[in-house]
């Protein structure tokens, strides 16, 4: 394990080195862009799922469709984390086209809430892996989810409670991630996590520096009772998140706090994304089936002109 670990540290420190000389990069710096834009795995599940699109090509096909940067999903490479072969192949492609890795997003490897230490623990140790691949790749973080074993209330006891053991999870995960350099993020991924003061309390909680947050416009929604949906108004959710903010996940429909969806207003999210200083990137997750790269363009278009509208603001 530790010569593997020191090898994952040295390569990502190559990757590193590789990439600042890489012209996108130097132009990106040189336009001091708002933000940036990149292409969340998720997007294409349904093509990567019924297998007519390949993991390794995500990459190559992002590149095609005019995005440089991407957001994998450890889902669909999912007992590849250890596989350096499959690992080299993916950085290979990935830095052949010019495209940057920017996260993991990571599922399916138990609550950082889990109800005993021990699963607590389990869970930090499945992610582990993640952290090791996302680092090889030359990412800057991993995504994980803040799923707790505490049913979902509103009663301050047990937001508190899912808030202490979230946050022992969390920290534990920060800490290893640290000696890697690579930031642990948590979406608004339903439930606590929804309520973005729920959130962002654990997060300060956590108190890591490597602990963050990935607010996803159009993940606000909290709790369904049957057709009753309680849901936390998205744009109070993503200023009340931005603080922690080290990406930002972008969907074309937002919440209100009545368990009502809406198409979101680009100009005003992003004004609240520019209000925080925010330089990093935002991750388009929408793909409309039967028509993913059409939707994906139609939303990138949408971000660059916004982004031309605040730069001259």
């Amino acid at each position: 394990m530790t010569d593997r670990r020191n090898f994952l540290k040295t390569a990502g420190l190559a990757t590193a080195a590789v990439g600042l000389g890489l012209p996108q990069f130097s132009f990106a710096e040189k336009r001091a862009d708002l933000f940036k834009v990149s292409l969340a795995e998720w997007s294409l599940n349904k093509m990567l799922f019924a297998k007519t699109m390949d993991n390794l090509d995500f990459a190559i096909e992002a590149k095609k469709h005019n995005i440089d940067a991407v957001e994998y999903v450890n889902q669909f490479f999912m007992d590849k984390a250890k596989d350096m072969a499959y690992l080299q192949e993916m950085k290979t492609r990935a830095d052949g086209e010019g495209v940057t890795s920017v996260l993991i997003m990571c599922d399916s490897e138990g609550m950082l809430g889990a109800a005993t230490s021990d699963a607590r623990k389990q869970t930090v140790e499945n992610h582990k892996k993640w952290v090791e691949a996302a680092k090889f790749l030359g990412c800057h973080a991993i995504r994980v989810n803040a799923y707790t074993a505490v049913p979902y209330s509103t009663d301050p006891e047990k937001e508190q409670e899912a808030i202490n053991v979230c946050s022992s999870g969390l920290r534990q995960l920060c800490e290893f991630a640290d000696d890697f350099g690579i930031d642990v993020i948590i979406e608004n991924h339903g439930g606590f996590s929804s309520n973005a003061k729920w959130l962002a309390k654990m997060i300060k909680e956590t108190g890591h520096k490597r602990a963050g947050s990935l607010p996803d416009f159009g993940n606000f929604r909290i709790h369904a009772d049957g057709d009753k949906i309680s849901s936390y108004d998205s744009y109070r959710g993503v200023d009340e998140l931005m603080p922690y903010a080290k990406g930002v996940s972008l969907k074309p429909t937002v919440w209100d706090d009545h368990g009502k969806e809406h198409p979101l207003d680009y100009e005003r999210m992003m004004k609240i994304v520019k209000a925080h200083g925010f330089h990093g990137y935002v991750g388009i997750e929408h793909g409309t089936p039967g028509r993913e790269w059409e939707s994906i363009e139609e939303i990138r278009v949408n971000l660059d002109q916004i982004r031309r509208t605040l730069e001259n603001a």
